[in-house]
Formats: C-alpha cells, sequence, structure tokens
C-alpha cells in the first residue's frame, strides 16, 4: 500500500485546527538558553538577574562567550530552583 502525503498533511492540518494536534516543547542545546526558556524569563529580565547585559547573555546562548565562575554558579541555581529566579522578577 502506498503512502498519501498529501492526505497526511491534511488530516494533520484538521487535527491541529480543531486542537487534537500534538504539541511539543523543544529545549535548546546551550545550557544557557535552556536554563532561560525553563525560567520563563525573558533574555533582558534573565540578563538582569544575572547582572549582565543582554548582548552578553546573546553570546553566552550562542556559544561565542563562556559565562564567568560567578555566573556559572547563578546558572546552576536558575537551573536547579528555576522558581527562585522568577519568584526575584516580581
Amino acid at each position: 500500500m502506498e503512502r498519501d502525503i498529501w492526505q497526511e498533511v491534511l488530516d494533520s492540518a484538521i487535527e491541529i485546527k480543531t486542537g487534537r494536534g500534538k504539541r511539543l516543547t523543544v529545549l535548546p542545546d546551550n545550557l544557557v538558553a535552556r536554563t532561560r526558556v525553563q525560567t520563563k524569563l525573558s533574555q533582558s529580565e534573565f540578563a538582569a538577574l544575572l547582572g549582565v547585559s543582554k548582548r552578553t547573555l546573546e553570546q553566552w546562548e550562542q556559544g561565542r562567550r563562556e559565562p564567568s565562575g560567578a555566573a556559572k554558579t547563578l546558572l546552576r541555581v536558575a537551573q536547579n530552583h528555576p522558581e527562585v529566579l522568577r519568584e526575584l522578577v516580581i
């Protein structure tokens, strides 16, 4: 039996439209970006909490620069206890 790709696409579109489609959350490979996404903070908010510029955070997320020792410690806290950082934003 041959697959009908166009019918599969149509069926998927109908599923999505009716709200029955599957939703996947893909976390970034980069530890810094993944930690920020898990805390549900914007880049600006996350950078402010870490005491760095948004540009520095972007560089970390893109792998162009490495966080310092102190920043790595804060990132570990954020990764293990994201609720603590979210409380600090409030």
